[in-house]
């Protein structure tokens, strides 16, 4: 074996970090700073769910667990990064799941690519137009028994299904549609019509999810990795924000280049 290489999957933390639609931004400000006390101190206002995260089971399901009570062992092991390219729009189905290698084994930390982590940034492509997981995927999961699950989007579950379309407070962009009805030849309601079904189905049987994976992902597509994601030690927390990591053979990478941020921007 060789030199073991560290690959980031996390999308950069800031004040001006992409935001969910109906999240307030992230503030930080300076309490102490060197001039004025030898020392730099910051106060962080935030939600959880921004940048790279893992959803705790009690963010979508009453009574279950928090993140203080999820055993470690949920957010490291062994894992596939799977290459599923998808367009707009588009679901993440079981056929594909099967189809992907490395071939995803029981227990373990599936990771999919479909690409779409590029346009991670504020814009409408990528909160809004972003394919995903739904009901049947969430099934597939828990039936072949896996321990975790990340995705390179928004959400652990298709945009349409979040509120984003007609489900819990949403919908919060009506706007689109009339724009999804000409490109599918049927309405939103019908093509989504359960609230979060992936993540409910996920957080129910005890996987614990990532969203917005990305960072330099492109390293180890197609590889089987070990996985470290750990969110912070919360108490009666709803989720953490993370930095996730993959630990490959450094002979086995991908040759490409790490990915450069333009800080706030895709």
């Amino acid at each position: 074996m060789g030199k073991i290489k560290l690959v980031d999957l996390s999308h950069p933390f800031g004040d001006k970090c992409p935001l969910w639609p109906y999240f307030a931004d992230v503030k930080i400000e300076r309490m102490h700073y060197m001039a004025k006390s030898g020392v730099l101190s910051q106060v962080i206002t935030t939600t959880m769910h921004c940048t790279t995260h893992a959803d705790s089971p009690a963010h979508v399901v009453e009574g279950l667990e928090y993140t203080h009570e999820i055993p470690l062992e949920k957010y490291y092991g062994t894992g596939v990064v799977v290459d599923i390219p998808k367009k707009q729009w588009e679901l993440i189905t079981p056929k594909d799941l099967e189809n992907a290698r490395p071939r995803i084994e029981k227990e373990d930390i599936v990771i999919i690519h479909t690409g779409w982590h590029k346009y991670w940034g504020d814009s409408q492509k990528y909160f809004l137009y972003s394919p995903g997981l739904g009901r049947e995927a969430g099934e597939w999961f828990v039936e072949r028994g896996v321990k975790s699950v990340g995705v390179d989007q928004q959400a652990l579950d298709h945009p349409l299904h979040t509120a984003i379309g007609p489900h819990g407070p949403g919908p919060l962009r009506p706007d689109i549609f009339d724009e999804y009805k000409k490109m599918f030849g049927k309405s939103v309601e019908e093509a989504f019509p359960e609230w979060e079904p992936c993540h409910n189905i996920l957080m129910k049987n005890g996987i614990v999810g990532w969203e917005n994976v990305g960072g330099d992902i492109a390293m180890v597509v197609g590889k089987r990795v070990t996985i470290s994601g750990f969110p912070i030690r919360w108490y009666m927390g709803d989720g953490s924000i993370v930095r996730l990591v993959a630990f490959i053979d450094e002979d086995e990478i991908n040759k490409v280049p790490p990915r450069v941020y333009k800080y706030g921007t895709t």
